[in-house]
């Protein structure tokens, strides 16, 4: 089971990213699928979440209507849009796969993301 990140980086405030989470090693259309960010000093925050059918997603309320989670299952990928981003917004951003019956539970490495001038 692997989930790779990428995409992370250093943007000025108010510039976009997205961030790439590659899956293999499980069936991904059986998976739930999020991004968490954890700044130095805090702790770990559920961003988004992107349910198993693609159908349903959730987003903290910090980041509503500037992040998009999205998910293709034909490359078992998984990214999340980031616009218009802000200072508070560094951290490292980690991609996680939850089955939807409780049977797995798997972390990606992270990738930082830094917003500054």
């Amino acid at each position: 089971v692997q989930l790779v990140e990428s995409g992370g980086g250093l943007v000025q405030p108010g510039g976009s990213l997205r961030l790439s989470c590659a899956a293999s090693g499980f069936t991904f259309s059986n998976y739930h699928m999020s991004w968490y960010r954890q700044a130095p000093g805090k702790e770990r925050e559920l961003v988004a979440t992107i349910f198993s059918t693609g159908a349903i997603t959730n987003y903290a309320d910090s980041v509503k209507g500037r992040f998009t989670i999205s998910r293709d299952i034909v490359t078992k990928t998984v990214y999340l849009q980031m616009n218009s981003l802000k200072s508070e917004d560094t951290a490292v951003y980690s991609c996680r796969a939850l089955h939807l019956a409780g049977r797995g539970d798997y972390w990606g490495q992270g990738t930082q993301v830094t917003v500054s001038s």
